[in-house]
């Protein structure tokens, strides 16, 4: 007895086990911000569109052999892909590093997948990325290699053009678009070239200036020192004059007094005047 009801445990356990099996195989959730695509894979249904039932969100339960779900965000998803080339007019080779921001319009969702019946990051990598590559080569023929790096922000602005009129159409919004551009070894040497060549005028003509403004300074302070040093002579002349002029007074009076023999002069009215003023 004790053997058979161990036998009967056992094969209860087992049962729910395969159940709980079928059931996980069977059933999957869709998130609320993606939309699940169910396809039939045997289908003589000709009203299903390529095999498509219907889109899903939720608890999705499903015959994992004769159905299969996919799941496409429509949330944005964002990827950078790994640089590749282009080439301009003049045959330059440009390495090219895009950065794509896209969203899945859900009206959309179910054409996407009877079209191309990828997931989205199969799809990322195929159709997606041709798009990007071909939106590249096209708009760089355009262009001379100094053209693409004088108006890069153009031709970004022209790819990205392309990219709106070939993938919105196909249900894949483009909401942001960047890129990193790599110019050929050599075009960037003779940039860094070109930059330094006008680096070097500009502070050649610095210099000038800057010689131009001291020898300015220099001749404003020339002038200060001379009109300062004339000021002065000017200054010392007068005084001069004017100590001259005192000293040949003294003089003249020190000569009389030398030859004077003390003998007052008369005049007619009797009185003797010192020809000195002697009051001074």
């Amino acid at each position: 007895m004790k053997n058979k009801a161990a036998t009967t445990t056992i094969t209860a356990l087992s049962v729910t086990v395969l159940v709980i099996i079928l059931m996980a195989s069977c059933c999957t959730t869709i998130d609320s911000a993606s939309v699940g695509i169910r396809f039939k894979k045997w289908s003589a249904n000709e009203q299903l569109k390529g095999g498509v039932e219907g889109t899903c969100r939720g608890w999705v339960w499903y015959n994992p052999i004769t159905e299969r779900i996919f799941e496409y965000p429509t949330y944005i998803q964002r990827v950078t892909y790994e640089p590749f080339t282009v080439n301009p007019k003049d045959a330059a080779i440009f390495s090219m590093t895009p950065t794509l921001a896209y969203q899945i319009d859900e009206s959309k969702a179910v054409d996407i997948f009877v079209k191309y019946r990828k997931p989205v990051r199969e799809l990322e990598m195929g159709y997606i990325n041709t798009c990007i590559f071909e939106a590249y080569r096209t708009c760089a023929n355009n262009y001379t290699s100094d053209e693409l790096m004088a108006n890069r922000a153009k031709f970004e602005t022209e790819v990205r053009a392309r990219l709106d009129e070939s993938m919105n159409q196909e249900g894949f919004i483009v909401r942001e678009f960047t890129t990193k551009i790599d110019p050929p070894a050599s075009l960037t040497a003779a940039i860094n070239a070109k930059n330094e060549a006008v680096q070097n005028a500009l502070k050649a003509e610095n210099k000038v200036k800057e010689a131009e403004a001291e020898a300015k300074i220099a001749i404003a302070k020339a002038k200060g020192e001379a009109e300062a040093m004339k000021i002065q002579g000017d200054g010392e002349a007068y005084y001069n004059r004017v100590v001259a002029a005192s000293l040949n007074a003294l003089l003249v009076q020190q000569y009389a007094i030398e030859k004077w023999n003390g003998e007052l002069p008369t005049y007619s009215g009797g009185n003797a005047m010192p020809f000195i003023n002697l009051g001074k």
